[in-house]
């Protein structure tokens, strides 16, 4: 049997012959556990053991949380928007491990039909917002707008223009319909973004992780910066903050996305000491992306 490699090797051939000569420094002199941006504010990744005994034990608040909010009639809604390849799915996954999928479902919308195309662009988002007693998860969400469409050319400047105007209010209406809205950001550096996307490439169980739009965005690297600036600025409000994580270890990252959940709700038993802010040093508002300053 022939190994193949999606898109015939684009992203080794891009590690290769168009990576900026530090990211294939980096990549070359990384050991597995090594943080690959300078900037990030531990050198390597988390204890094994630490984050597994952190996990089970928050584990066991998202359950006490899962519960009330299906005894409750609560509504959730959290959306994860980031970079390519920053961890979005792996943090859902842990959210959802042990909740049951009738309270909290993930919603990972495709291409937009050509109906919805004609549509209002929220429209066929709002189908998809939680009922009482439910958990949604948004794997990526309305922002698509804000940028990837926007650095490929997928919407008119106008378009984004009147989707800059609206979020805000979509959001604002959201919140007055009784509904909690979480907005999570994951960031990650460029060479630990490339380490992934190779991984990628080499592991068959992988492939379909990787997309056209995941091997062209790699020479976009500074248009997607300036498109996410963008975003974050015009989208980050009072009554629906961003809350930005940093990514570039998957461990750190997981227990803050989990922990910027509970942190936000009372439920009954809650451990005030497990479910507290996240570690601050990568999570925050938007200034925790901007202090990223890996855009060469």
């Amino acid at each position: 049997m022939i190994d193949t490699k999606p898109f015939d090797g684009a992203i080794t051939r891009y590690f290769e012959d168009s990576a900026p000569s530090d990211i294939r420094d980096r990549l070359n002199a990384a050991e597995k556990s090594d943080i690959l941006d300078p900037s990030y504010p531990y050198s390597a990744q988390l204890d094994k053991d630490i984050y597994e005994t952190e996990m089970a034990a928050l584990q066991i608040e998202l359950a006490k949380f899962h519960a009330w909010v299906r005894d409750t009639g609560q509504r959730i809604a959290v959306i994860f928007e980031g970079r390519d390849a920053a961890g979005k799915g792996g943090a859902i996954a842990r959210v959802m491990e042990n909740l049951n999928p009738r309270v909290a479902q993930i919603v990972a919308l495709s291409k937009p039909t050509e109906i919805e195309a004609g549509q209002w662009y929220f429209q066929r988002y709002i189908q998809h917002l939680p009922s009482r007693g439910q958990i949604r998860l948004f794997d990526r969400s309305w922002y698509n707008r804000g940028v990837v469409e926007h650095v490929f050319g997928f919407c008119t400047p106008a378009q984004r223009s009147a989707f800059f105007a609206q979020a805000p209010r979509f959001e604002d209406m959201i919140l007055e319909e009784g509904i909690s809205l979480t907005k999570i950001w994951l960031n990650l550096g460029r060479a630990e973004q490339l380490r992934r996307f190779l991984a990628r490439e080499n592991d068959p169980l992988k492939h379909w992780k990787l997309s056209r739009i995941d091997v062209d965005g790699l020479a976009k690297w500074q248009e997607y910066s300036a498109a996410i600036r963008e975003t974050l600025a015009r989208t980050h409000t009072k009554t629906a903050p961003w809350h930005v994580i940093r990514s570039d270890d998957k461990r750190r990252a997981r227990l803050a996305v989990i922990r910027q959940i509970l942190s936000q709700f009372d439920y009954p038993q809650k451990d005030p000491k497990l479910a507290s802010a996240p570690d601050p040093a990568i999570s925050g508002g938007p200034d925790k992306w901007t202090d990223h300053r890996d855009d060469a």
